[in-house]
């Protein structure tokens, strides 16, 4: 059966929101000294070694501390640890397809790569708190009606049937998107961009700027992926800690993911393919569980196959067709 005990404790969740705010203190402090520039390749692939390395550190940390708490033992932190990976990663794939609207957004709004690095940092913070809100709303479903895994079965059953045969052309042009035609309509925005303000003044008053439509459409965009994702942490366990800690830990690292993957995104043509696999798969996963369980080492392995194979398949088939 999938995981029930919780071990989200006062000293757990301190630990984590500490590990959290600092490391996105120094994100800002970094951001603000370094001013409006265009992230490097180099720059982007540091700060992703860098999130992987302090995500893994708190695994590390979390297995130290269950192995040696009676209540627990060396089993339980080797459960929960495999947990935490599986949702790790699970999130930080499913992530990779929103980076494609991140594109798609910046594109339209012609915002410069130097204006990017302030919207997705906001855009990260904002995730946080909406994403936390949305775990303990799902964990607080689950623990009173857990008939709830079934509809979220079925719900991302029915997005990886959906992402195979979507059309990615359809949604290469935002100007017949309805929610930001009602932005466009009720919030007063300035028709050039002003650095990487937010907000500017014109005519004595002040008003958006192009900007914040797009930290809004970035919110609203990982709203959408977070209704895909947080169900499918939820077949890899029920706790509500490792649901959480996992989701939060790999979208910091999205906004380095989305500098270091950003010219070369459009090479992973069969990505979708690889993550329609794995959406469809948690899905079976959920709607099974009642009479087949699938361990979590197996759902680790499927997922990482899934995107490997898509991924190896994307670069071969472009390497032939450029050759």
């Amino acid at each position: 059966m999938v995981s029930e005990a919780s071990v989200g404790s006062p000293l757990f969740y301190g630990v984590f929101f500490i590990a959290v705010l600092v490391m996105i203190g120094i994100d800002m402090l970094t951001l603000k000294k370094s001013g409006a520039h265009k992230v490097s390749p180099k720059e982007a692939l540091v700060w992703s070694v860098v999130w992987i390395a302090v995500s893994m550190a708190f695994a590390g940390w979390l297995y130290w501390e269950l192995g040696h708490n009676q209540d627990y033992g060396h089993a339980v932190a080797s459960a929960k640890v495999m947990e935490f990976l599986t949702g790790y990663i699970l999130e930080k794939s499913l992530a990779v397809d929103n980076l494609f609207v991140f594109l798609m957004i910046f594109s339209y709004f012609k915002v410069p790569p130097q204006y990017q690095h302030r919207v997705l940092l906001y855009g990260v913070l904002g995730a946080i708190i909406l994403r936390a809100i949305m775990v303990f709303v799902g964990a607080a479903l689950v623990r009173e009606f857990e008939w709830v895994l079934y509809l979220f079965g079925a719900f991302l059953l029915y997005t990886g049937i959906k992402m195979i045969k979507h059309d990615d052309e359809e949604e290469q042009d935002l100007s017949d998107n309805r929610i930001l035609k009602w932005l466009t309509k009720h919030i007063r925005v300035s028709k050039e961009l002003d650095g990487e303000k937010f907000f500017t003044v014109e005519n004595g008053k002040r008003i958006a700027t192009p900007l914040f439509l797009v930290l809004i459409m970035v919110e609203i965009s990982d709203v959408v992926f977070a209704v895909d994702s947080i169900p499918a942490i939820f077949a890899v366990t029920k706790d509500p800690f490792i649901v959480l800690t996992s989701n939060i830990f790999a979208i910091l690292g999205l906004r380095a993911m989305y500098f270091l993957l950003a010219d070369i995104a459009d090479r992973f043509i069969f990505l979708k393919y690889g993550l329609a696999f794995v959406l469809s798969f948690i899905g079976i996963k959920m709607l099974i569980i009642k009479w087949v369980h699938v361990p979590v080492g197996i759902s680790l392995s499927v997922v990482f196959g899934a995107l490997g194979a898509s991924i190896l398949t994307s670069l071969v088939y472009n390497r032939k067709t450029k050759g």
